[in-house]
């Protein structure tokens, strides 16, 4: 039997607010959203605005044990060489995993409802089973020297097979993705690409992240190349493109609408209509860029170029919460210009077709499933889209439909 809810706002995302309007949802599937309190509705008894549940297109769900283990930096290299020497002693995989679901569940009573979770060794997924949550997971090669890339994704490949196939009925759908420029050989960039393209599969790269990128892609110098000689994995056969990041990964054609860049601090020039005309969407996550030392993402930049963004928290090794609303925050104080409507369907509708669920989550639309949450309103609240992207708190979040 069908069940209504009214609420005094509904955020279609797919339109302009309505207000005192009636969503019928059946069998999990939203039917209509209706203007006003249709009989039998379910009503509130405080002001709330419902919305489409929240979608974080990146974060690393295995790095969730290393939450308040590696301190703010004030450059990106600073920050990744406590992280690499942590990561090189294992943690107990039943702590990993546990870690990992409580980071889930954390971002759950957030608002979030579908993950993009990047992973080398596919930690998160045993978590991401128990909580039944929806998630691209993007399994992640790294390989700057690799004598047989072919082979690395082959093998590669076989394990998301396998792993898809234990997760038939679950909504998590697997996809390869490389690391980023300074970690990943050319040859490698292009076998992954060749996978993904044979699969109909959306993939994501780390890009533009940070100055020192920039550098190495510029010339071969500077703290990247001090490090791959350092840990043994540089290689004289690589040659530097010459030339930015973005223009790197668009001229050797690993770039188009199923790339989901994350990051792209360093996005300059022309940068941005390299982009555009990709298609790629970026995901930005400000706050961890900031953690990091990475930069300040130029956001309004995106918007203007026409450049479809997404928003992810990144992991819990550079950010203090999974809380996408205080993502959205974040963002609303780096572009000010940027309308609060615009940020709320990044938030939501684009991160979703990003990660290849754009059919069934990311908007309140017929036919779509009825991940829904509820956001209190105060009293004073006039603009509703505004209010959301100043900060929302856990206990003021709720789902409408917590089995949808």
């Amino acid at each position: 039997m069908p069940n209504k809810i009214a609420a005094a706002w509904v955020l279609p995302i797919a339109g302009p607010p309505l207000e005192n309007a009636t969503i019928t949802v059946d069998g999990g599937r939203i039917v209509s959203v209706q203007p006003g309190v249709l009989p039998g509705a379910q009503t509130s008894t405080v002001p709330c605005v419902v919305l489409p549940a929240l979608v974080n297109a990146h974060t690393h769900l295995e790095l969730s044990y290393l939450r308040g283990r590696i301190h703010r930096a004030t450059s990106f290299i600073d920050w990744v060489k406590p992280l690499l020497a942590v990561r090189r002693t294992a943690p107990d995989p039943d702590d990993a995993t546990k870690a990992a679901a409580a980071a889930i569940t954390e971002a759950v009573s957030t608002g979030t409802g579908l993950f993009g979770d990047v992973s080398n060794a596919l930690g998160g997924v045993p978590a991401l089973r128990w909580a039944r949550r929806p998630a691209r997971v993007f399994h992640e090669l790294l390989g700057f020297n690799v004598a047989e890339p072919d082979a690395r994704v082959a093998e590669a490949r076989a394990r998301i097979d396998a792993e898809a196939r234990i997760s038939n009925g679950e909504e998590l759908r697997f996809s390869l993705a490389p690391h980023a420029p300074y970690s990943v050989s050319p040859q490698l960039f292009e076998a992954i690409r060749r996978d993904a393209t044979a699969h109909g599969d959306p993939t994501t790269v780390h890009l533009a992240e940070s100055a020192e990128e920039v550098r190495l892609l510029a010339d071969g110098s500077g703290p990247w190349r001090e490090l791959l000689e350092t840990l043994g994995v540089w290689t004289d056969a690589w040659r530097p493109p010459a030339c930015s990041p973005i223009a790197y990964l668009q001229r050797n054609g690993f770039l188009d609408a199923s790339t989901l860049i994350v990051h792209g601090v360093q996005c300059a020039g022309d940068d941005f209509a390299r982009l555009r005309d990709t298609g790629a969407t970026v995901a930005s996550c400000p706050r961890s860029n900031a953690y990091v030392g990475a930069g300040v993402p130029p956001l309004t930049g995106f918007y203007k170029a026409g450049i479809p963004v997404a928003f992810g928290t990144d992991s819990l090794a550079s950010v203090e919460d999974l809380n996408m609303f205080s993502e959205l925050a974040h963002a609303r104080q780096i572009a000010p210009d940027v309308p609060a409507r615009r940020l709320l369907e990044s938030a939501t509708a684009v991160g979703a077709r990003a990660l290849g669920f754009g059919d069934d989550y990311g908007s309140i639309e017929p036919g779509k499933r009825a991940a829904l949450i509820s956001v209190r309103l105060p009293a004073w609240v006039r603009d509703v889209e505004e209010y959301l992207v100043s900060g929302i708190q856990p206990a003021d979040i709720e789902w409408v439909f917590p089995n949808a």
